[in-house]
């Protein structure tokens, strides 16, 4: 545990100006010819990856879905990434900006990233700066309606200073500096390809499909909600490194059926986001076929409460507006009842096991940043009385409370999963102890967290009243996952539910405690406004944290090289995957 908090806590210094430091490439130089990836030794023929939860769009910056970032992420690259220890890994970047190299200003307020020379785009056109500035312009254009635009909000200009060095300036000083073009919200498009679906045309964009980047594969099929096939790149700058001829990734079915194909009967060679019953689990790797890969991060399954009424809409259609707030979650002792009428730890013991832990905070990790302020308790008798207190009595018979002729009755939506599910029914069962009338609905996954515009049943258009996912902080710097509460986040017609504000939740005093820490480049000071940041929701009871959940995934004996980080998806250094 010591050495993992001393990780942890270099996270942290990496987003401080004073304990930047420098970290050169250890690729080789990229071959202007074109290779022969995938004809020669040791990469075998076919990786075989499952994803049951299918990918359905190829942009990851129009993508809501972690699936989605993950496919994207197998053929598009950003300029660094983080590993498991919080270290910055150049990938199209030569090396890691610092104070020392003089790539980061020294007041914070700009970063420059050199470029390595001589990378090709996956259909032979060359990279360069210009693709770093056009992606910047794509995801900022409001016309866009990019998913990622909340990760470069404090961003003033992107230039390009000469084709491999890129410049990017920031409105004030910047301590998170190390969030704008890295890891998987950091992908970067190919100018030539997006430069004419760069507005409100965005979705019509081939490239969304079909896309060309700099990674060690490209697509060269793709069923949106059933699979992709994947290609070595011919173009690739690592021409030595032995890639796989093909990889196949097929989306669909359940976690269980991952699970077994991958430890049980070794059908496939990797499979994502194993959310099934730790005794499941340890039955299936039983079987010798292949491993857990465990890593814990930022990650939690948490309950969100919407603040605005589902069952009203606009003149234009539009329901759970800003124009009609909730008729009861806007009472705060509402909320703090069902916080505590939900039994965490029940939840983990039988559901997750050693991939979970209970928790009371929203933001847990690095470890710096989670709050020793908040407790969590399980107390069915304290939620009713909070309930009396709001005015909710049972008086008509049923064992429902209601309120001025309004019922307290819930519409509770997740996607499908046995783990969600069974967590569904925990925690119907003791709302319906207190007098909570609780309707259950399932979404399939690939529609739950599709960023389609017009499915009303996506986590951004919340047409319910409470809504269970996972979501956190994927950088070691939180600021973009905390922009997420405050009031110019809230996911709405107008910007096509692309922001991460489903909840509608809106609180001035957040949002201050959020615009401070945008500037503060002292590490502690900052450090303690992310602590009050997460006070603030917790104890608001906006959202109710349930579970810390580690990235659980699968992956066979036979292949090594998977080396996962919390901090980018599964398949960041999908170029280092061998079969023995």
């Amino acid at each position: 545990m010591d050495k993992f908090i001393r990780s942890r806590i270099f996270a942290l210094s990496l987003i401080s100006v004073v304990f930047l430091t420098a970290c050169s490439s250890s690729n080789s130089e990229s071959s202007t010819q074109e290779s022969t990836l995938g004809t020669s030794n040791g990469g075998g023929d076919t990786l075989r990856l499952l994803y049951w939860q299918a990918p359905t769009i190829l942009n990851p910056h129009l993508s809501q879905g972690t699936k989605d970032f993950h496919a994207s992420r197998i053929t598009y690259e950003p300029l660094a990434s983080y590993d498991k220890t919080g270290k910055l890994i150049p990938f199209l970047a030569a090396e890691i900006p610092s104070v020392e190299n003089g790539g980061l200003a020294r007041d914070g307020k700009s970063v420059i990233w050199k470029l390595k020379q001589g990378i090709k785009w996956s259909d032979g056109q060359p990279f360069s700066a210009q693709d770093v500035v056009f992606t910047y312009k794509f995801l900022s254009n409001p016309s866009v309606g990019a998913t990622t635009t909340g990760f470069y909000e404090a961003v003033k200009s992107v230039e390009a200073v000469d084709n491999y060095t890129v410049k990017v300036t920031f409105k004030d000083a910047n301590p998170a500096w190390g969030l704008v073009f890295v890891g998987q919200n950091g992908l970067i498009l190919p100018r030539h390809l997006f430069l004419k679906y760069s507005g409100s045309n965005s979705r019509e964009a081939p490239g969304n499909l079909r896309p060309v980047g700099t990674g060690p594969y490209r697509v060269v099929d793709f069923k949106p909600g059933d699979m992709i096939i994947y290609e070595a790149n011919p173009f690739f700058r690592e021409a030595h490194q032995p890639l796989f001829k093909r990889v196949e990734l097929k989306g669909g079915g359940d976690a269980t059926s991952a699970a077994r194909a991958v430890l049980q009967t070794g059908d496939v060679d990797f499979a994502w986001n194993l959310q099934v019953e730790v005794p499941v689990l340890k039955q299936l790797e039983a079987a010798g076929k292949g491993k857990l890969d465990i890593v814990f991060g930022g990650l939690a399954e948490r309950i969100f409460l919407n603040q605005t009424d589902p069952n009203k809409a606009t003149k234009d259609g539009e329901r759970s507006s800003i124009q009609f707030p909730h008729p009861f979650f806007t009472d705060k002792k509402v909320r703090q009842a069902l916080s505590y009428a939900i039994d965490r730890d029940t939840i983990n013991q039988q559901l997750y096991g050693p991939t979970g832990r209970p928790i009371s905070n929203t933001l847990i990790a690095p470890d710096v940043y989670n709050s020793l302020n908040t407790t969590y308790k399980f107390d069915l008798k304290q939620a009713a009385a909070l309930l009396d207190e709001a005015g909710w009595k049972v008086s008509n018979g049923n064992g429902i409370r209601t309120k001025n002729g309004v019922e307290l009755s819930v519409l509770f939506q997740t996607g499908v999963n046995p783990l969600r599910q069974k967590a569904q029914q925990i925690i119907k069962q003791a709302l319906t102890s207190i007098g909570v009338k609780v309707e259950l609905k399932s979404i399939d996954p690939s529609i739950y967290f599709s960023s389609d515009p017009s499915n009303p049943d996506t986590v951004s258009h919340f047409y319910a009243d409470v809504q269970m996912f996972t979501n956190g902080n994927e950088n070691p710097d939180p600021g973009a996952y905390m922009k997420g509460w405050t009031c110019a986040e809230i996911a709405q017609k107008k910007n096509n539910w692309s922001r991460s504000n489903s909840s509608r939740y809106c609180n001035p005093e957040y949002d201050k405690l959020w615009t401070q820490s945008t500037t503060e480049l002292n590490p502690e000071k900052r450090q303690q406004l992310f602590i009050q940041m997460n006070d603030v929701l917790v104890k608001d009871a906006i959202v109710i944290p349930l579970v810390a959940r580690a990235k659980v995934s699968g992956s066979s004996n036979r292949l090594t090289g998977v080396d996962i980080t919390p901090w980018d998806a599964e398949t960041w250094n999908i170029k280092d995957w061998r079969r023995k």
